[in-house]
């Protein structure tokens, strides 16, 4: 019953099951996201669902090399791989971690009263992450550390399925206001035409789209800016608008940074995009962040001639449903 040979044919049973398994749930999936290209929408789902094929090859892996099928060092290997595997797809892209920092937003004196901001970013609700459990970690960690406001850097989606107003349901439990701007992947570049389901999901659940729109606080300001690779990223305007007060910049690409006008005061730009590089590998994560940040952007804050930027690594997964080394985070920066 349990010889070799017999445990090899089940395993591999069983692997066949678990694909036909994933081919279908890619199928179903796909035809519910609200989305003009299936077929790239079927592949992506394809991945994320076969991946689920290194769980039995992780255990498999002990038994094989245990009872003599693989050599000893093709079972190490395959167990190292599978098993790096695993942590990247399953495990760390629900840890969500919360980093703090301080940031002087006078240059003269002291905020009368810290402002504590969470920024957030790249949600990417849809093909591969943003869904209910993650949703609900993140904003039980948002309210644990009562923030002051809660501003989100765009890249709400990655072509969502037609429920992503009930899916973001659970951000009506976050004890603070909600401020967005959308991202590339919000605005078609790329990205599905989904701009009418996403406003409707926001309106619906109390997050205030603020691209274009000034908010007043005692001592400065918020104004969210579009999305550069939208052509939205126009800021020529902010030298005519008030300046008693010092601006923080909402804007979905840290590059943004570049078209800050010069400003009596230094404005403090939050951003996303870059998910850290999302996988973090020698030599090849640097060659592919290239191409997202021209600046070279990557996380935390930059100083450029007329305003700081600070990239946060968001919490979602775009291209591949893993993130190593670079786990979902929010950042609390503090106003003092």
């Amino acid at each position: 019953m349990w010889e070799t040979n017999s445990v090899v044919m089940y395993f591999y049973i069983g692997m066949g099951l678990l694909a036909v398994w994933a081919v279908s749930q890619a199928w179903l999936s796909q035809s519910r996201t609200e989305t003009i290209h299936p077929f790239k929408a079927f592949v992506h789902l394809l991945a994320f669902y076969l991946s689920y094929l290194l769980i039995p090859l992780f255990f498999f892996s002990f038994y094989a090399g245990w009872s003599g099928y693989y050599s000893i060092h093709e079972a190490l290997f395959i167990f190292l791989i599978t098993g790096l595997l695993c942590y990247a797809r399953f495990v760390e892209p629900h840890c969500i971690q919360v980093h703090h920092m301080q940031y002087p937003l006078h240059e003269d004196r002291k905020m009368l009263k810290p402002v504590k901001i969470a920024l957030i970013a790249d949600l990417h609700i849809g093909l591969f992450s943003g869904h209910e459990r993650q949703l609900k970690m993140m904003v039980k960690k948002l309210n644990e550390q009562k923030p002051d406001l809660v501003v989100v850097a765009g890249d709400w989606t990655y072509e969502p399925e037609n429920k992503l107003a009930e899916e973001l349901a659970v951000l009506k439990e976050i004890n603070a206001p909600v401020y967005s701007v959308n991202g590339n992947h919000d605005e078609q570049y790329p990205g599905p035409p989904i701009h009418a389901l996403l406003q409707r999901a926001l309106q619906e659940n109390k997050v205030m789209d603020i691209e274009g729109q000034v908010v007043e606080f005692n001592e400065f300001r918020l104004i969210g800016i579009g999305d550069l690779w939208a052509g939205k990223a126009d800021m020529r305007f902010m030298p005519q608008l008030p300046q008693d007060k010092p601006w923080v910049i909402l804007s979905h690409n840290p590059d943004t940074v570049d078209m800050v006008p010069k400003l009596p005061a230094r404005p403090l730009m939050l951003s996303g995009h870059t998910h850290g590089g999302q996988v973090e590998l020698p030599w090849l994560t640097d060659y592919v962040m290239k191409k997202v940040s021209i600046l070279g952007h990557k996380k935390g804050l930059y100083r450029h001639e007329h305003a700081d930027v600070f990239v946060t690594v968001g919490t979602g997964m775009v291209g591949v449903p893993f993130r190593f080394r670079v786990p979902p985070t929010i950042d609390i920066i503090e106003l003092i």
